[in-house]
């Protein structure tokens, strides 16, 4: 393999000479020993902010041509060619090419410092190509003085994470909707499928699978509104404001159009921040979004235990999953409830993160947080996790959960737990004699009643029949009606 030599203030080293990532890129990858692939979605928006940078210096470079002499300008331009490659370049990038040249970690320090350089490295090596040149010929084109130009680590690397979590954002959006359909048509078919309600793992009182499948619906109905609104708590961006967010060395052309531009690119609700040192120093804004798609982990989990236990061969068997793979390696015929297990192993991932994510943030320092590329892996990773929760619990096993009526209603009415419907009739002792007996004597609800001649048998067919059991509450008149 042919090899070529970069060089930079701490010494030289030799690379593959078609290689498109250069020397910053070579160093962060022996800095960082992390196997982790950085996050896809982030990359390929820091190729959609380049591009965002350059079309808005093409505006300015018009600008300047309309307004100045070229010769009373304080530097040569970019010329349209490298330009236009630039830009095309960037573009390659922003539609996921070349991510095999970005060979910098997921766990990497210096505030996205690499991150930055390596795409500024494909970038400007991919454009070298385009106009008949070589990789590393850097005095064509170079990765700072051109694929960086007007730009900084530093409002690059975080306007990317958040164009890029807004993006997921919109398809957690979908995930959620989509798994909230087929839980609403469960609710609806087995509205007043009759089961025990449990508190505290213990028979409570009668309940339904359409209050269960209700209370999985209307839970992820605020996930969807909070994340919802996600996007706007990170539509605020600082790119412009290069280092610390003051905008030094950038024209105020540039740091007035770029933003503009980069919504226009990406259809997003983009704004420049108004205090970008502010946007720069603190990242609370993605503290607060994770903390929102934390608390649909906590309802996806809660959904996945419940249905778990259900189908579980501790129960009698009312709430049937589907059989997604062989369970066992030495159990013949076993099969595991996989797909609420990915849930809550997703569900635990989140909340790891989520404390990553808080403790880092406040980690920040004066002007700046070093610890973005961690932050930022973390965030895009949870989105990541709750969009593929979302959509296999969807497919993989809400879409068949079964309840069998009948098992169910019988396990109801020989369950104790029934005679609290009785309270209002016979009173609290009554009921109990009710109870204990049908726990001593093995009997069903009705058989006991019988048996203690507690009363007619209409009158408990009339009090216990489902319909009745799901009504909210009783009214006055009813009692009065009974006797």
């Amino acid at each position: 393999m042919t090899q070529r030599t970069e060089q930079d203030f701490l010494g030289r080293c030799e690379l593959p000479t078609d290689a498109l990532y250069g020397i910053h890129s070579w160093r962060a990858s022996q800095n960082f020993p992390d196997d982790r692939r950085f996050a896809s979605h982030w990359y390929e928006a820091v190729g959609l902010v380049k591009k965002g940078c350059y079309l808005t210096y093409t505006s300015l470079k018009r600008a300047v041509a309309q307004h100045l002499p070229q010769s009373s300008f304080y530097r040569e331009m970019i010329n349209d060619e490298l330009l236009a490659a630039l830009t095309a370049a960037a573009g390659e990038v922003s539609a996921g090419e070349h991510f095999d040249q970005f060979i910098v970690p997921a766990v990497n320090g210096g505030a996205g410092t690499s991150i930055n350089m390596n795409v500024n490295e494909i970038i400007a090596n991919r454009a070298l190509q385009m106009v008949g040149e070589t990789p590393g010929t850097y005095s064509v084109i170079d990765p700072f003085d051109h694929a960086n130009i007007y730009q900084s680590t530093n409002d690059v690397i975080p306007t990317a994470l958040k164009l890029a979590a807004m993006s997921r954002f919109e398809v957690l959006e979908q995930a959620i909707n989509a798994l909230r359909f087929v839980i609403e048509e469960k609710e609806r078919q087995y509205r007043n499928v009759v089961r025990t309600g449990y508190t505290q793992m213990q028979a409570a009182v009668p309940s339904s699978y359409g209050l269960l499948f209700s209370n999985y619906s209307d839970a992820l109905s605020r996930d969807w509104w909070r994340v919802s609104r996600c996007q706007e708590r990170l539509k605020v961006v600082n790119l412009g404001g290069s280092a610390i967010g003051t905008g030094m060395a950038v024209p105020r052309y540039f740091i007035m159009e770029v933003v503009q531009t980069l919504r226009g690119l990406t259809g997003l609700p983009l704004t420049r921040s108004e205090n970008m040192s502010d946007t720069t120093s603190n990242l609370d804004s993605l503290v607060e979004v994770h903390a929102i798609i934390k608390a649909l982990a906590v309802n996806l989990e809660k959904m996945s235990g419940d249905i778990r236990l259900l189908s579980s061969d501790l129960t009698r068997g009312e709430v049937s999953i589907p059989q997604r793979q062989v369970g066992s390696s030495v159990m013949p015929g076993k099969v595991n409830p996989v797909i609420a297990e990915y849930s809550i192993s997703v569900a635990h991932t989140v909340y790891a993160n989520d404390i990553l994510i808080t403790s880092l943030s406040g980690q920040g320092c004066l002007d700046l947080n070093p610890y973005i590329p961690v932050i930022g892996d973390a965030l895009l990773s949870s989105l990541n996790l709750l969009i593929g929760a979302c959509n296999t619990l969807k497919y993989n096993m809400i879409d068949g959960v079964e309840v069998k009526e009948g098992v169910a209603v019988e396990a109801l009415y020989a369950n104790p737990a029934v005679t609290t419907a009785l309270v209002p009739a016979v009173g609290y002792s009554k009921a109990t004699e009710v109870a204990k007996m049908m726990k001593t004597k093995s009997v069903n609800v009705f058989e006991a009643i019988d048996s203690m001649q507690l009363m007619h048998e209409t009158s408990a067919q009339k009090i216990l029949a489902p319909d009745e059991l799901l009504k909210l509450g009783f009214s006055i008149k009813e009692l009065y009606q009974d006797a």
